[in-house]
């Protein structure tokens, strides 16, 4: 399959692949990943996670996968919600997951969330094998978007539920405005400065610019097999939960 919108990577410069790209830049900015998410949301991304994490919640899961666990926040926030359940992580960053397993060990959560090294677009898991998948924030992340949303779409079980979170762009006047600036111009100047890292954070504007959001997102959602897929803007369009079935 192949992406039907411009490809966005963290470095036009650079000769690696975007997968590559991707991997260094969360390695880079590990250390400082989770106080910049919840700084430069306000914290609301806590709450996006929330409602994503419910519905899952309604296909009672106990094995959930969580593509680009990146530090295990969405993992750690879903076994805390949902009795009995275990969740493996994947992610393609190293570093990140070496942060998520230190918060694992404080929480004394080793033995009911794994994270996993993998490719969102070969998962090392047969076909079926959870209950639900979720991902927040790294699907504009992948280099082929259909391929990973395929394997997601494989790896669960049928009656499965998928929700996936991703930055989208506000359409109501002036908000989206005033918004477009912040992201634009503000944000890449704060997160550059914290996080030593100025690419991640011109990359972030461009990426979401990018993205095929809100309708031609569950349109290849649905291409990918998913079924019934939704998409329910959050923060007045700031963000997007994305939900479907298998």
């Amino acid at each position: 399959m192949s992406n039907q919108f411009p490809q966005v990577v963290p470095d036009q410069t650079s000769q690696s692949g975007k997968k590559e790209q991707v991997a260094e830049m969360f390695n880079n900015i590990a250390g400082k990943y989770d106080f910049l998410n919840h700084f430069l949301s306000l914290g609301i991304d806590k709450t996006w996670r929330k409602k994503a994490i419910r519905e899952v919640a309604t296909v009672t899961p106990k094995k959930i996968l969580d593509v680009a666990t990146g530090t295990g926040d969405m993992a750690i926030a879903a076994h805390a919600a949902i009795p009995g359940v275990t969740v493996t992580g994947v992610d393609i960053a190293a570093q990140m997951l070496e942060e998520g397993r230190k918060k694992l060990v404080v929480k004394e959560l080793t033995k009911s969330i794994s994270l996993e090294l993998g490719d969102s677009e070969s998962l090392p898991f047969p076909a079926g094998s959870f209950d639900a998948v979720m991902c927040a924030y790294g699907v504009r992340n992948f280099e082929n978007l259909e391929n990973g949303l395929s394997e997601m779409q494989r790896v669960m079980r049928a009656g499965g539920k998928l929700a996936i979170l991703e930055f989208s762009r506000p359409a109501a006047f002036p908000f989206r405005q005033l918004y477009t600036f912040y992201f634009r111009r503000i944000l890449p100047v704060i997160g550059g400065m914290l996080s030593k890292h100025k690419t991640a954070y011109t990359y972030l504007p461009e990426s979401v610019n990018a993205f095929p959001d809100g309708k031609n997102f569950c349109d290849i959602l649905t291409k990918c097999g998913f079924k019934d897929a939704k998409a329910r803007p959050l923060t007045l369009g700031v963000t997007t939960l994305y939900t479907a079935t298998k």
